[in-house]
């Protein structure tokens, strides 16, 4: 296809204006405009942009595919309308607030052949997508994430787990190819520290950590396995593999001495910026009828572990079995 695929931005609030950007920089994208509730923000945005802040009724007419970026609580109500209007559809993480709704709308893209992606944006860190690569050989023993930070000042309605671990819990999903067995979590300081464990039914176990009282932003994820320990960082987008460790003692004239050993190898990883491979992406599925890569039942599996954890860190230290 040759014409130039008309997209719009509903929300212009920190992610929307990344929305934005991005896509004013993308070949083969017309950016037709913003809408907000805050119309003096949308005006404020199209003006930087040279697009035109509209309405959503008027934003819908006139475009093929959209990001809704908009606070959680909205996205149920929006993504409904624009799936009725036939437009393509990324909506932000978390998906939704109700499961239900979650699944309606699932259904209903699906009935409208509608286009509807998630914004779990870890899906396309180029060391993430190296990683799932190198994981297809490794049988993992154990999974540990940390997503940590201090405290931001723009306002976030949702809480830690649901607003940064559960970007880990989206891959660690994805990782594993086994049901869950059990989780714990306990949570701390007010919401904004939680940890959690997760035993898969094939004994992988894996490990979160997110944190918003951090004086260190910290993105990484470790994979344990008998023959090597993997580790991942989201923000250098690197990954570094470390084998054959030979610990042994060795002595001169009289003196012990103790030295470890390591093969490291560090996979070239060629460095992008997530949220323009995501946008890529989602035009791409949009333009030429592709699935999408993170699926709104993908976004409902990672949501419902979510939940659990969530509610289970609120009560400070719970473990649940799983019944599905």
């Amino acid at each position: 296809m040759t014409d130039d695929v008309r997209v719009g931005v509903v929300g212009v609030g920190s992610m929307g204006r990344n929305h934005v950007r991005v896509y004013s920089e993308l070949p083969g994208v017309d950016l037709v405009g913003v809408s907000d509730a805050d119309t003096e923000a949308a005006a404020e945005v199209a003006d930087q942009y040279q697009i035109e802040s509209l309405d959503l009724d008027d934003l819908f007419d006139r475009v093929d595919c959209a990001s809704v970026a908009v606070p959680t609580q909205f996205h149920s109500q929006i993504a409904r309308q624009g799936i009725d209007a036939g437009i393509d559809l990324l909506v932000e993480k978390p998906f939704v607030d109700d499961l239900d709704e979650g699944r309606e709308l699932a259904a209903l893209a699906d009935e409208r052949d509608v286009l509807l992606q998630v914004g779990h944006i870890e899906r396309f860190n180029p060391a993430v997508t190296a990683l799932f690569d190198i994981i297809d050989t490794v049988d993992p023993i154990s999974i540990e994430a940390e997503r940590l930070g201090p405290p931001i000042e723009r306002d976030i309605q949702d809480g830690v787990v649901k607003d940064l671990m559960i970007h880990d819990i989206d891959i660690l999903l994805n990782l594993v190819d086994s049901e869950i067995e059990s989780l714990s979590a306990q949570g701390a300081a007010d919401g904004q520290y939680a940890t959690a464990q997760i035993r898969f039914e094939n004994d992988t176990l894996g490990s979160l950590t997110a944190s918003r009282v951090t004086q260190r932003k910290v993105r990484k994820l470790t994979v344990t396995a008998s023959d090597r320990l993997i580790e991942l960082d989201y923000l250098n987008q690197t990954i570094h593999i470390y084998r054959q460790s030979k610990p042994e003692f060795t002595g001169g004239t009289g003196d012990v001495y103790y030295r470890h050993q390591n093969v490291i190898e560090q996979p070239m990883i060629n460095s992008a910026e997530p949220l323009r491979e995501e946008l890529e992406a989602f035009v791409d599925a949009s333009q030429n009828d592709l699935p999408p890569k993170v699926s709104a039942l993908d976004a409902i599996e990672a949501l419902e572990v979510t939940n659990r954890i969530d509610e289970l860190a609120r009560t400070r230290n719970q473990t649940t079995t799983n019944t599905t």
